[in-house]
Formats: C-alpha cells, structure tokens, sequence
C-alpha cells in the first residue's frame, strides 16, 4: 500500500515537471499610463475680493468713514434685494418704482454690489483729476482716466448722512436727495463702474418726478435706472426699516418760485415778457459728477 501510494506521488512530480504539460506563456505587454494631475486645493473663487478697496491716499479717518459708508450700501442694497425676493411684483412700492417690469434685473443689479467681486473697485481721496477743487464737487467717478476708481471729495464728510438718519433731519422720498445719505450716493457712484453697471445703468430720469412717470410708461428702462435704483432702495428701506410700516414716502411739494408763480397767476393778468436774456443769479452750490459719455452731471 506504501508502495503504490510512493508511485502516485512519482508520477505526480514528474508530470508537473514535465515541459510537454505546461502551458505556453502569454507574452504581457505593458503601457505606462500617465497619472492624473493631483487635485489642487485652490478654492474655485481664489483670487475675489468680498470688500471694496480703499486707496491709500485717504487717511485714516477718512477711510474709517468711507468703509461704514460702504458698509451701509451693502445694507442698503441687500434690503432693497430681499424686499423684491420676499414680496416680488406684488410689493406697491415695486409697482410705484419699477411698473410692471420682471423683478429679476433690479435683484442682480442690487446682488451684483452686495455679493459680486470688488476686486479693482477702487475709492480713493487724492484728487488725482483736480475735480474735488470745482465748487459743489463731492466726489465724482474718474470716467475714461480710471474706470474702476471713484474719488471722495472732503465735501462728502461734511455733507452725508449715515443709514440710520433715513427719515431724519426733516427728510423725505419725495422731496429729499438721494445723495442725503452716504449709502445712497455710494450706491449712485458704483452704479457708474462698468464692473457693475456693464453700461446698462444709466440716467434715464432725473428726479423723482420724472422716475415715477418712467415707471408707468417705460418701466423696461426703470429696472436700470440709477435713480430709480436709488429711489427705490431708500423708499422700502424708509418703510420697512427706518420707520417700520410707515416709511416717509412724502408727497412732492412745490418749490417756492412755482408757489409765487401760481398765486400770482390766479390773481393778476400776465404782463407782456421781454425778450431780453435773463441775468446769472447765484445759486447754491450743486454737486456733480460725470457719466460715462464724459457728460457732467450737477444735482
């Protein structure tokens, strides 16, 4: 039984040794594959800027007082954008500003200030231009010398008012300007920046007047105002905000000439005018700023 047993394994050996039993080897033949680059860690959004760059000629309270500024624009705007996205058309003082126009141009227009990229948005207090020298002038956008960069006239300090004040010192919608506040002109002077107004944003009214009437008969345009922009803004924030429920929309007063000149219609025959050219009368100061054709703009 041994002995068979020994055979069985010799016979096994011998046939795993044996070259005829073995299968011919396939020949394997490799390629080197390039490896993929190794993920980078660089966020899809390196490079933005969540804040707008002050230039290093303002001092250092003068760049305290245009970085609140600007941080009440951005408040400024996002309540204008979330006023529209919670009430949408429906909102009566929408309506009052906008007409019938679809919501979402004003929404990216105010989403554009408070979350787009300010990278080169620049404000600066130099005067490299000389404009802030000319009587009225607050600051002004530098056009074709700098696209990008808005200068802050000294006057901006003595004149603006801070968010909070909305509805104060005997101010109105109606009757008040926009430039009152710093979020409001700041708003007016970023509307300028090709960045964020694309050229789109243009003058297309010029007081509140004439911004009402656009709504009603052009409302396509008034979604790329810049007062209407600016009107609307201050108005839903005056009301839901400022002076919750209330607001001080105001009512267009008439101006003391056009009073006079109503009373005096009402009560004497109009005399014969002149055709003599009327004389320069001073006037206050207005301030201005220049648009993108290089048109000067005083209020």
């Amino acid at each position: 039984m041994v002995a068979i047993r020994s055979s069985v394994l010799l016979f096994a050996a011998s046939a795993v040794a044996s070259p005829a039993l073995l299968p011919r080897q396939a020949t394997v033949t490799v390629t080197e594959v390039a490896s993929a680059p190794a993920p980078t860690s660089t966020a899809w959004n390196a490079g933005s800027v969540d804040s707008f760059p002050i230039h290093p000629s303002c001092n250092v309270t003068e760049s305290a007082q245009i970085k609140k500024a600007l941080d009440e624009t951005l408040t400024l705007v996002r309540h204008a954008r979330d006023h529209i996205l919670r009430w949408g058309n429906s909102s009566e003082i929408y309506q009052k500003y906008f007409g019938n126009a679809s919501t979402g141009e004003p929404i990216g227009w105010y989403t554009k200030i408070a979350d787009g990229d300010k990278a080169g948005v620049l404000f600066r207090c130099d005067n490299p231009d000389g404009n802030c020298g000319q009587e009225g002038w607050a600051g002004h956008w530098r056009g074709e010398n700098a696209t990008s960069e808005t200068v802050i006239c000294p006057l901006s300090y003595e004149l603006r008012k801070p968010l909070e004040a909305v509805c104060g010192f005997g101010w109105d919608v109606a009757n008040g300007k926009t430039n009152f506040y710093w979020a409001s002109d700041l708003l007016h002077r970023l509307l300028h920046i090709p960045k964020v107004g694309e050229g789109i944003v243009e003058h297309y009214a010029e007081d509140y007047e004439s911004v009402i009437k656009l709504a009603q008969t052009e409302s396509n345009l008034s979604v790329r105002d810049s007062d209407t922009l600016q009107y609307f803004a201050l108005e839903a924030y005056a009301y839901d905000v400022a002076v919750p429920g209330y607001g001080c929309a105001g009512k267009v007063k008439a101006t003391s000439s056009e009073a006079a000149s109503a009373g005096a219609s009402a009560t004497e025959t109009p005399s014969p005018t002149l055709s003599e050219k009327p004389s320069a009368t001073s006037a206050a100061a207005s301030e201005c700023h220049t648009h993108a054709d290089g048109v000067v703009h005083c209020v």
